[in-house]
């Protein structure tokens, strides 16, 4: 069971390891300062001494504003697309607008609300949705959209109402796109919390990080992004996991 996982993950396991090395060894032979790019090991070394205030006090408060934001984000997208999709004023309405919200650099708009929300969850769960929600919402409207012309056909002849196709045939057709928008949305989202962090607050690895950088802690910094990274693997993996429950057929596609 674990030799298919293997041949599909070893390459990348083998370069990656590859890199660490590498980095470790330049580091020494060229003598890097750690304030500039620190090694590995050092990394290493930080994350195990800080181990407790970024595990159980930093990590569960980004993760917590992230997964909060994301299923906000996934609620407004989906009923996004949905109105785009039966309503030809809505789509007219609301799609340049949700295609100009992504012209706006996050990073400007962001501390509006600050103005708004305070320095408080909502603040960043806020910032979070502004991230994650758009590829949600055009990933499945354009699912939507991709339903089988012959079945729509079948259930128009058929006498079915606008909701019962939406239900038994578009909605089915647009699961795949809407988990794709799900995998982007979801690592999206773990950017959207740390620049709501860097904002304003008292914990969470965003905070971590920039209190590191303001005094030259690089180990300690690249620490709190190794870890945001590692959330970001783990939420893409949860939602190809969801993916390969809900529509296995696409998923085996995609790894194949």
């Amino acid at each position: 069971m674990l030799r298919e996982p293997w041949q599909r993950y070893s390459p990348a396991a083998f370069l990656l390891l590859a890199l660490i090395l590498g980095w470790e060894a330049a580091s020494h032979l060229l003598r890097i300062p750690g304030y500039i790019l620190p090694a590995p090991s050092r990394i290493a070394a930080a994350l195990w001494q800080w181990r407790g205030p970024l595990l159980l006090q930093h990590l569960p408060v980004t993760l917590w504003e992230t997964l909060l934001g994301l299923a906000f984000s996934l609620v407004l997208g989906v009923a996004l697309a949905a109105g785009m999709h039966l309503s030809p004023l809505v789509n007219r309405s609301v799609y340049p607008l949700v295609v100009a919200s992504q012209t706006i650099p996050t990073i400007a708009i962001a501390p509006v609300f600050l103005f708004w929300f305070g320095y408080s969850l909502a603040e960043k769960v806020a910032v979070v949705v502004l991230y994650s929600v758009f590829p949600v919402a055009v990933n499945t409207y354009d699912g939507l959209r991709s339903a089988d012309p012959d079945l729509l056909d079948w259930m128009k002849a058929a006498g079915a109402s606008r909701r019962r196709t939406l239900r038994l045939v578009e909605a089915p057709a647009a699961l795949p796109a809407f988990f794709t928008g799900l995998k982007v949305a979801a690592t999206y989202s773990i950017s959207g919390a740390v620049i709501g962090e860097w904002l304003g607050g008292d914990t969470g690895l965003g905070i971590f990080g920039r209190r590191a950088a303001s005094t030259l802690k690089a180990p300690e910094l690249f620490a709190s992004v190794l870890l945001l990274a590692l959330s970001g693997i783990a939420l893409f993996w949860l939602s190809a996991w969801l993916e390969r429950r809900f529509v296995p057929h696409q998923a085996d596609n995609h790894q194949g």
